[in-house]
């Protein structure tokens, strides 16, 4: 028999239960369903302990390396520390040492923290102001030494908290920050394996954060890097990543214009349309994908009918809250 706490109380894993059914049994509310692994509603992550192998059944790399496991595949080999999925946050107080414009309408903001903050480059947070305000955002550097997160946030027309930030937050001023969340980064395996990373818009938040990690990382294997919108003067770091493709012969860099002005050098089309027509095969590469839904949900349906295996595509849609 194994002690599962959960926040401040201890419950005992029977030998012949699973964490879900002793969750069940003490009337622990977790969402569930199929119970055989399948449809992953149960997943639940490990604060401490590494969870068996076979909890683990099905779930992305990513997942697997911050201790999440499916609640009702796991029977426990030593005692664990159980996070449900709707517990509430830990937020830290970060302090903003950065505020400009990227573009015409996308801000550079920069967060620093105090002690340190432990992230994977391309997750995401969420910011709270005083009022409980809360919205997520991607981040879009790596962790270093100065121990901070840079977010690239696009003004969207009545956000209250997108305007916040672009029109009253000021250099000095503090912000609640939540721990990291999400699965879509890089892990330095199979290092020669192709990379494909397509975002439109502030999608290239996260896409540049997973880039600089996997170069940083020595990845050998091709990176292509396709980033859209529908004009010229919406995208941005144009000649930062234009840099990085002659510093690295495996990286290469595709700015879309879908619009009707459309200068030399940048591709014409929807960013979808152009990496979709660019690489016929994607068997064995790892795919990220941040942005619009739409094109996030069609393009994972088309690169998997291309040869990438569910398990190597990674996404982030971003989802607009209405005013």
């Amino acid at each position: 028999m194994y002690k599962l706490t959960i926040e401040d109380h201890a419950y005992a894993c029977q030998p012949d239960e699973t964490v879900l059914e002793t969750l069940l049994r003490e009337e622990i509310n977790i969402p569930y369903a199929c119970k055989k692994g399948t449809c992953h509603s149960c997943m639940v992550r490990s604060l401490d302990a590494l969870p068996p192998e076979a909890a683990q059944a099905g779930l992305k790399n990513t997942l697997k390396k911050q201790n999440y496991f499916l609640a009702c595949l796991c029977r426990p080999e030593q005692d664990m520390i159980v996070k449900l999925p709707d517990q509430s946050e830990f937020y830290t107080e970060g302090k903003v040492v950065a505020n400009e414009m990227l573009n015409r309408n996308t801000l550079l903001l920069i967060i620093a923290f105090k002690d340190a903050f432990e992230f994977n480059a391309g997750q995401y947070v969420n910011l709270q102001r005083p009022d409980g305000l809360t919205r997520s955002y991607s981040i879009a550097n790596t962790p270093k030494e100065s121990n901070t997160v840079e977010f690239h946030i696009r003004r969207l027309p009545n956000g209250r908290f997108s305007e916040w930030l672009h029109d009253e937050i000021k250099v000095g001023d503090s912000i609640a920050v939540s721990e990291p969340r999400g699965h879509c980064f890089y892990l330095p395996e199979r290092r020669d394996q192709g990379i494909l990373l397509v975002g439109t818009g502030t999608g290239l938040a996260p896409l540049a954060g997973i880039l600089t990690d996997a170069l940083a990382h020595g990845h050998s294997g091709p990176i292509y890097l396709f980033h859209g919108s529908r004009e010229v003067e919406d995208l941005y770091r144009i000649d930062e990543m234009r840099q990085l493709s002659k510093e690295h012969e495996n990286f290469h860099y595709i700015p879309c214009i879908s619009g009707h002005h459309v200068p030399e050098e940048f591709s014409c089309g929807r960013v979808n349309e152009v990496a979709l027509a660019s690489l016929n095969d994607l068997k064995g590469w790892r795919v990220f994908l941040c942005g619009h839904p739409e094109m996030v949900n069609q393009m994972k349906k088309m690169t998997f009918l291309k040869g990438a295996a569910s398990a190597d595509i990674y996404a982030d849609a971003f989802l607009s809250t209405p005013a």
